[in-house]
């Protein structure tokens, strides 16, 4: 299933830096960045709550929010895009 994350982390402490670091790098390793803080992640039900668990444990959730939307498998009908930065299918192989 497609779930797309997204997060705001505030940043004002070295703290807050250290913790968006964190989400960042997470979310990197997990799906593929669309914007500075959203996520396009294929994920199947097992890793989308490993992923979630981590998240939640990092933010600081007086500070920092997260969302997470679950598309689904049928995604690709219901993900448009305009504008800069071409987009891409998260499925396709990634050539490094």
């Amino acid at each position: 299933m497609l779930v797309l994350i997204t997060y705001d982390v505030n940043t004002e402490t070295a703290a807050g830096r250290k913790r968006l670091r964190h989400v960042a790098k997470t979310c990197v390793n997990y799906g593929q960045r669309v914007q500075n803080s959203v996520f396009e992640c294929v994920l199947d039900a097992a890793q989308f709550r490993v992923v979630k668990d981590k998240l939640i444990k990092t933010i600081d959730a007086e500070l920092d929010s997260l969302r997470f939307y679950e598309l689904g498998n049928n995604y690709k009908s219901k993900v448009e895009h305009y504008g800069a930065k071409p987009s891409f299918d998260v499925t396709d192989p990634l050539i490094v």
